[in-house]
């Protein structure tokens, strides 16, 4: 596809992984939206990449469908949504509590297939549309402590195998992307411990994959890709 003029909608665009693959596609001509629960941080990344912010929860289903009167009534269109916003709770398995395990659902689950569900209905119409879905290697193993995290990664990549047997016949392309170990703040709000590695992946570089699989002509599409650092240094 043609990124000029494009209109795009980025979840979780205030930071990380997000805000980079807003910046790349608004460098590229694209029309873009960003949505953040964190009015403070959303305005001030919108700001800086000169996106429409729509301060909202992917979780809230009421949220999700203002989302999308907005970009509507701003743009008018819709070509891709990218469904960056997520979160995890690491815990060993005996300590983990309902609610935590649920948020991270909520999130990571519920809230991308709300998202896509919104977007499918636009696209559907349209005969053509692009959904992004930013997964992770957790899709692609399992590790101690990601009991929620990872099983919701998982979960993410099956809707998304199953939104391409609905949606291919109406033209709409369905990507997943798995990065491994982006340094971002996702780490610091997960509890980790946050450091610079220039070793490790950025979100730039995350954001470079999901520009180069948009721009593939339409008639074709690469439904799965990970990214990993070339020679990581712990």
């Amino acid at each position: 596809m043609n990124l000029q003029n494009s209109v795009a909608l980025v979840t979780g665009g205030s930071s990380g992984i997000g805000r980079a693959i807003a910046q790349t596609l608004k460098a590229a001509g694209a029309r873009v939206a960003i949505t953040g629960r964190d009015e403070k941080r959303l305005s001030e990344a919108a700001a800086s990449l000169e996106a429409f912010p729509i301060r909202a929860d992917a979780s809230n289903e009421a949220d999700v469908e203002r989302t999308y009167r907005d970009v509507l009534k701003q743009f008018g269109d819709l070509d891709i949504l990218v469904n960056n916003a997520g979160f995890g709770i690491f815990k060993n398995l005996v300590d983990f509590d309902k609610a935590s395990f649920d948020s991270v659902f909520a999130t990571n689950v519920t809230g991308a297939m709300l998202m896509g569900r919104e977007a499918a209905r636009i696209f559907i119409k349209r005969q053509r549309g692009n959904i992004v879905n930013i997964a992770s290697t957790a899709a692609l193993r399992g590790a101690t402590n990601g009991t929620a995290y990872y099983a919701s990664k998982f979960a993410l990549r099956g809707m998304s195998e199953c939104w391409r047997a609905e949606l291919r016949r109406h033209n709409i392309r369905v990507f997943l992307v798995n990065p491994s170990e982006v340094i971002t703040d996702f780490a610091a709000r997960a509890g980790f411990a946050h450091k610079v590695n220039d070793s490790k992946l950025r979100g730039e570089e995350i954001a470079h994959i999901v520009k180069a699989i948009l721009e593939m002509d339409d008639r074709g599409f690469t439904p799965e890709v990970s990214v990993f650092a070339t020679n990581p240094q712990d």
